[in-house]
């Protein structure tokens, strides 16, 4: 039988529903169950894919190319198991299917309405597919209280009469804070956000309570009293020093204990393994040594925009036993100042994505600094070879405006599979990208095929502007190699230089890819050279 678990969050936004959500799967996993992790989103769009980072933060883009909450990426990153397109819905795309429907003339004449076409659809998603798993833990967006998350938590209720009797349990994320003047952690926001889920028709089986110190015996008995739960399933939820801490505080405060006794499972359950996330967080916090990573980004004042990315490092830097220290640079700084003040201590340099012309000159800039250093990223490092190298000075992309050189220019077509892509100039933006996981093919001998350890490999895309092919020749001719190609040959995939200490740009994004027990080998290369240049440095 297949057991849900919904994660609901009260009192404020940003506690942590995600990760909460992952590092419980993770125990459940550990103790022999399969388990699979979704999202329900409340916002309107289809999916983020529009959003500017500065409002949602990073889009994690699963293999079969859907644009995602990234909560999901803590979901890959503490289970191993691959997200999927139908594992992240949003209100949006309820609503334009239900709409979709109607112009069609699925629903025979009936009125639409919230209840029970809408709720009928997100009991739909919440429940497909899911007949191989042993538990369903569904994260809900938002807050409780949201006019916008109100048609979702009708929904989970009504999962909860309509499921086998003790298959369904509800789990409120919620926020103790301290009162300074008061000199106590106050429990009331979390009694009035639990009261406001319970008017609703859902009663939390277990309180998981965000708090910076310990609750005292005398709030815990009284949230238990007023919240309606036992007293053990009162579960403390510090902040901790690392997010890979958290299974082990969890498991420690007896949160997976408490869910399969909600479940009446604890009678016989397997104890976790949890060595795994032990090693993790020995490796974090008892280092060998450290580097500096600038990264050289459009972003920097939002830090979610780079979240997997900020992950990836974190993990280079398990693989090699090393404190990754990052130094945030806001690209249009570069446009105005010398990069050399900014860049000359730091051990590596990493430059990512971003759309639009904002900062573009600055990452340029950057990497032509990075010559002379390590350096990861690439459209930008083609344009600053063609410029400096090639003597191309009008080298750019289309993507900034009319360009007499090209260097970077607006994908029209590729292959996915057998099938031929085909985007217009002035289409729509959303879902449009080149996106999912793609197979590109690295030259026997290179260094990135040495790093992978192959020369085949799949990864994860998401751009509409690609390097121009038609300059490859004169940029190979001054050091620059095109060290992997789409298998057609037709869409540049990796740049290195040759003789360079170690200078990779790739088209895709490998931070997706990467988790604490495997690190990408990109990123665990990347700070592997970083350990070398901080001993140059």
């Amino acid at each position: 039988m297949t057991r849900y678990i919904f994660i609901t969050g009260g009192v404020v936004s940003s506690l942590g529903k995600g990760i909460a959500s992952a590092a419980l799967g993770a125990l459940l996993q550990s103790r022999g169950y399969k388990v699979r992790l979704r999202k329900l989103d409340p916002y309107l769009n289809v999916d983020p894919g529009t959003m500017s980072p500065y409002q949602h933060g990073e889009v994690f883009v699963t293999d079969d190319g859907a644009e995602t909450d990234l909560d999901l990426g803590n979901y890959e990153r503490f289970t191993g198991r691959a997200a999927q397109r139908n594992d992240n819905i949003t209100t949006g795309r309820i609503y334009m299917d239900i709409l979709t429907k109607e112009r069609r003339g699925d629903y025979l004449g009936a009125t639409i309405q919230v209840i029970p076409h809408v709720t009928n659809a997100i009991k739909d998603f919440v429940l497909a597919g899911n007949e191989d798993y042993d538990f369903v833990l569904v994260e809900v967006g938002g807050t409780v209280g949201d006019i916008e998350s109100l048609p979702f938590l009708e929904a989970i209720r009504q999962v909860g009469q309509e499921q086998k009797r003790g298959s369904v349990i509800y789990i409120h994320l919620t926020l103790l804070p301290y009162i300074p003047s008061a000199g106590e952690l106050k429990t009331k926001p979390t009694q009035h956000s639990v009261a406001e889920l319970r008017s609703i028709g859902i009663q939390p089986d277990i309180l998981l309570c965000r708090t910076d110190r310990p609750i005292p015996v005398e709030e815990r008995r009284k949230l238990a009293l007023f919240c309606n739960v036992r007293p053990t399933a009162v579960i403390e939820a510090r902040d901790l020093g690392s997010i890979y801490d958290v299974p082990l505080a969890y498991h420690a405060e007896g949160l997976d204990d408490e869910v399969l006794a909600a479940f009446g499972m604890e009678e016989g359950a397997r104890e976790p393994d949890v060595s795994g996330w032990k090693s993790i967080s020995e490796r974090i916090h008892a280092p060998e040594g450290e580097v500096t990573i600038a990264v050289v980004g459009k972003y920097t004042g939002m830090k979610d925009a780079y979240k997997s990315l900020i992950e990836a490092l974190t993990h280079g830097g398990i693989a090699n036993r090393v404190k990754v220290n990052l130094d945030w640079i806001e690209s249009e700084v570069f446009e105005k100042e010398d990069p050399s003040p900014f860049l000359e201590h730091v051990h590596g340099i990493l430059v990512p994505g971003g759309f639009g012309i904002r900062g573009a000159e600055g990452k340029i800039r950057a990497a032509r600094f990075a010559r002379e250093g390590i350096c990861f990223g690439m459209q930008m490092a083609v344009i600053e070879a063609a410029r400096s190298l090639a003597g191309v000075a009008a080298a750019n992309s289309t993507e900034f405006g009319p360009t007499t050189e090209p260097v970077v220019g607006l994908m029209t077509e590729w292959m996915k599979g057998n099938e031929l892509e085909t985007r217009a100039a002035g289409g729509d933006l959303g879902g449009t990208m080149r996106l999912g996981a793609y197979a590109s093919t690295l030259a026997r001998g290179s260094r990135i095929a040495t790093i992978y350890g192959a020369t085949t490999i799949s990864e994860r895309h998401r751009h509409r502007f690609e390097v121009n092919m038609g300059y490859r020749q004169m940029l190979e001719a001054k050091g620059l190699k095109f060290a992997g190609l789409s298998p057609d040959g037709l869409l540049p995939e990796t740049v290195e230089y040759e003789d360079h200490p170690w200078f990779i740009g790739v088209q895709y994004h490998p931070e997706l890819k990467s988790r604490p027990f495997e690190p990408h080998p990109l990123f665990a290369s990347f700070i592997d050279a970083a350990k070398t240049q901080s001993r140059l440095v």
